[in-house]
């Protein structure tokens, strides 16, 4: 069994997911090569998207949204992702026991205590009358029917257990900072079509094509699906193994090629909660253990990252009209080029949008202790 060194996994990574060179793929065919971007905040998908495609712009991502070919919804992890449609009806339904298990969490639980949950999740299609609702509307009601108990909470738990998907200005190109307020809707209405769910088995590969070799805790640590060891050693037959330097054992496509490991690995700027960063239990094909910690400083919170030779360098940030880099350490002459190179391009794909941008000041290097980072 060949055994990959971490860079050799490093560059693997970055190659699926277009970080080794910008593709000319289009926008959907690269979200659907990802499986779908995390998009908690409405602008970092867009930022993933440029950091991947040559020549993206925002209307490229607006156009998906407005045509109903990219949806955004609660999937991996429970969290927020935007996803092909196509994807979304079939990939929801495999993630659902996922989102069950954060509906039966305390935090909705206690609210809920008492009600049947079947009758809350009709009760709550009902009220959406097969229509989109703003999210605050849907929490009103639902407060009506259920005096004593917080409609938002209640309106959380249908989002969850309900393949509800959010209307086109949620996911729309805006105001840093700012979240636009969410309307719902039943996804077979809105995409005009049943659900069509896959199976585990193809949502491993599918995984493996974006995110391999890795292993069967890798896959769940991504999809927050639970007990896949069993499905991954069913499939065996179809699957290349590797092992990685501390002895894991890694699984891949089949016909998935490996690029040279000694493949330059050019800058990056990733968003906050950039895919690349989340798809792995074990992380340290592209970030160190200390660097994570500053990354990572809660479950709810993933800092925008840069990438120096394929591997976390440091953190970025937007201040007015100031894009502020914070390395992790040093950064040699020709490195610190490139970073502000490509800071500035990524600075002009902002601009038009509410920044000034232009000036010599847009740029500017911190240490982590100014940052507010862990040393």
């Amino acid at each position: 069994m060949t055994t990959l060194s971490s860079r050799a996994l490093n560059r693997a990574l970055l190659d699926r997911q277009f970080l080794l060179a910008r593709t000319d793929h289009s926008p959907l065919e690269v979200i659907g090569r990802l499986v779908a971007l995390q998009a908690q905040e409405p602008n970092w998908p867009y930022v993933g998207l440029w950091s991947r495609i040559h020549g993206f712009t925002p209307p490229d991502l607006v156009a998906l949204l407005e045509d109903r070919k990219v949806v955004r919804s609660g999937l991996l992890r429970s969290t927020q992702h935007l996803a092909a449609a196509d994807d979304f009806l079939r990939l929801r339904p495999v993630l659902q026991p996922v989102l069950d298990r954060t509906a039966r969490s305390a935090y909705f639980a206690r609210n809920s205590a008492g009600l049947d949950t079947a009758s809350l999740v009709a009760a709550g299609l009902e009220l959406l009358a097969g229509g989109t609702v703003p999210r605050k509307e849907l929490a009103r009601r639902l407060a009506e029917r259920h005096p004593g108990r917080d409609g938002r909470v209640l309106a959380g738990e249908v989002e969850l257990r309900a393949p509800l998907v959010h209307g086109t200005t949620t996911g729309a190109w805006g105001s840093w900072g700012t979240r636009p307020a969410v309307s719902v809707t039943p996804a077979e209405t809105w995409l005009g079509r049943p659900m069509a769910p896959a199976t585990a088995k193809d949502l491993i590969r599918r995984y493996l094509a974006a995110f391999g070799p890795a292993s069967a805790m890798d896959v769940q640590a991504w999809s927050g699906l639970t007990r896949l060891g069993e499905i991954v050693s069913g499939m065996r037959a179809e699957l290349r193994r590797y092992r990685a330097a501390d002895g894991r054992e890694l699984i891949d496509l089949a016909d998935a090629e490996l690029p040279d490991p000694d493949t330059p690995a050019p800058v990056r700027l990733l968003p906050a909660f950039d895919n690349v960063l989340l798809g792995h239990a074990d992380r340290t094909r592209i970030i160190g253990h200390a660097d994570r910690k500053r990354v990572m400083p809660g479950q709810a919170q993933v800092r925008p990252t840069f990438l120096v030779d394929g591997r976390v360098h440091g953190s970025w940030s937007l201040e007015g009209d100031t894009l502020l880099l914070t390395p992790f350490r040093p950064l040699s002459a020709t490195d610190r080029v490139a970073l502000e190179q490509e800071t500035r391009r990524l600075l002009s794909f902002v601009a038009g949008e509410n920044l000034s941008c232009g000036g010599s000041n847009a740029i500017r290097f911190t240490d982590i202790h100014a940052a507010g980072l862990p040393a």
